[in-house]
């Protein structure tokens, strides 16, 4: 991820108290920049991953999720969100009143209502939990 990129998803989420990152992988710069902005951050992803400090890490599949993992949340996020997840990842949202901001694999197309942002290095998806 460029370092831009991440600076943006940064500035974005930056008026938030609490963010999850859905499927963290092995790029935790996003998590590390917002622990380091005081944000109470939290990653799932679906197997055991190391995860910078002042991150909280929990096993989770967002197609199954535990709910309790993100109540509370302000936001939900996720760098290159496939399609197969992006309806999951919004129906979770919508159900515990979160917005959700994502980054899609260069070609990988959008298949949920979402406003779109410039942001250096590509396009910040993000999808309003309220809006059909």
């Amino acid at each position: 991820m460029h370092d831009a990129t991440r600076d943006a998803f940064v500035s974005r989420l930056s008026d938030c108290e609490r963010v999850v990152e859905i499927g963290i992988g092995r790029q935790p710069a996003v998590a590390r920049a917002l622990a380091a902005a005081d944000l109470d951050v939290t990653a799932t992803d679906l197997r055991e991953r190391p995860v910078p400090a002042g991150v909280t890490f929990v096993v989770d599949d967002v197609t199954d999720p535990d709910r309790s993992v993100y109540a509370g949340a302000d936001a939900l996020y996720a760098c290159n969100l496939p399609p197969e997840l992006q309806r999951p990842a919004l129906s979770l949202a919508r159900g515990i009143g979160a917005s959700l901001l994502f980054t899609t694999l260069g070609g990988d197309p959008v298949v949920v209502p979402v406003s779109r942002e410039a942001i250096p290095g590509g396009t910040l998806y993000v999808a309003d939990p309220q809006r059909a």
